[in-house]
């Protein structure tokens, strides 16, 4: 197949604030196969500081196959999951009769079913998460998801509680996502302390790789635990990791892990284990958002995702994805824009 790329910086619209730092811009790399009249196209995306893929050996790759073509048999190194999701989201596309629709027609591609999904509240200060929050709230969400760790402890608690004030757990499901901002000394008293919130779970409390002190969070049961950063660089490691943290949930992000395939590796030891599940996107692009979508919707999935970041962007691909009373939806009249994703 005939290997195409380029390089994308996309452009946040309000910066992205994480216990890991302060996003601004997000690198990707945009890829088109093409064989006889068929188009595939994928999406490598990263997190700088996060995403184990080195981009100079991304780059020296997606070189070699644009000069020597790309075979579907090529095996990519497990230390570029991001690029390994990519092919894989652009070999489904090549193979499918429509480019957009990675896994055929569905209730979901024909626009008549959605996907339940969070609403994500970036970090900021007290004023402008409040602000942050009621949008959401205006929006329709019934599920938010707020990052901590990076401002006083005391100022989340206070947004968490004049939440609570106005909705009820019933009402309104919160999560709250940690980035590993905790430390092993102080986790169990900032656990305990968000308890009375009634917090559906919190994402990886602790920094990874500290496998007894995260399974005895887990075991606590304070507040259910989610892990995600976690599962980077364990590719084959799936049932050492879960057996041995045992934790209440498990987060999916494909361009982490390694892809739909990896995923579904996750998703088979979970579920032997009783360990719950659900997908989140790593800020990918439309078209890398898309795949997951997709892929998730063909999960038959009953719990809220993690995909609205489609928004955040202000040079995205223009595509039929939009969001709507919390809900990630596909049609809407709008059509597909490649200008700014092809070469």
């Amino acid at each position: 197949m005939k290997l195409s790329w380029r390089k994308y910086e996309y452009i946040f619209k309000e910066a992205g604030g994480t216990s890991r730092g302060v996003l601004h811009t997000k690198p990707s790399y945009h890829i088109v196969l093409e064989k006889g009249n068929q188009k595939g196209y994928g999406e490598c995306s990263l997190i700088p500081g996060l995403s184990p893929d080195n981009p100079k050996a991304i780059e020296t790759l997606l070189n070699l196959w644009q000069v020597n073509g790309f075979n579907a048999e090529t095996n990519i190194p497990n230390e570029l999951p991001a690029l390994q999701f990519a092919f894989e989201m652009a070999l489904k596309s090549i193979e499918a009769p429509n480019p957009f629709h990675l896994f055929g027609d569905n209730a979901f591609t024909q626009g008549t079913a959605g996907i339940a999904i969070n609403g994500l509240i970036w970090m900021g200060d007290k004023t402008t998460m409040q602000d942050r929050i009621r949008e959401k709230l205006e929006l329709g969400f019934s599920c938010l998801k707020l990052k901590v760790g990076a401002i006083n402890f005391q100022d989340e608690l206070d947004l968490l509680g004049l939440i609570r004030n106005e909705f009820s757990p019933e009402a309104l499901e919160i999560r709250v996502d940690a980035n590993g901002a905790f430390t092993t000394e102080n986790a169990q008293t900032k656990l305990n302390a968000l308890v009375k919130y009634h917090i559906h779970s919190i994402e990886q409390p602790i920094k990874p790789l500290q496998w007894d002190a995260m399974h005895q969070l887990c075991r606590n049961e304070i507040i259910p635990i989610a892990l995600d950063e976690e599962l980077i660089n364990q590719q084959g490691n799936e049932a050492h990791v879960l057996e041995a943290i045992k934790p209440q949930y498990i987060i999916l992000k494909p361009s982490l892990v390694g892809g739909f395939s990896a995923s579904e590796r996750w998703i088979t030891v979970a579920t032997k284990n009783n360990i719950k599940w659900w997908a989140t996107s790593a800020l990918e692009g439309n078209i890398g958002l898309n795949a997951i979508a997709q892929w998730t919707y063909k999960q038959h999935v009953n719990m809220l995702q993690g995909l609205g970041t489609g928004g955040v962007f202000s040079n995205n691909i223009p595509s039929p994805l939009y969001v709507n009373k919390g809900a990630l939806l596909y049609g809407d009249n709008k059509k597909w824009d490649l200008g700014n994703f092809c070469v």
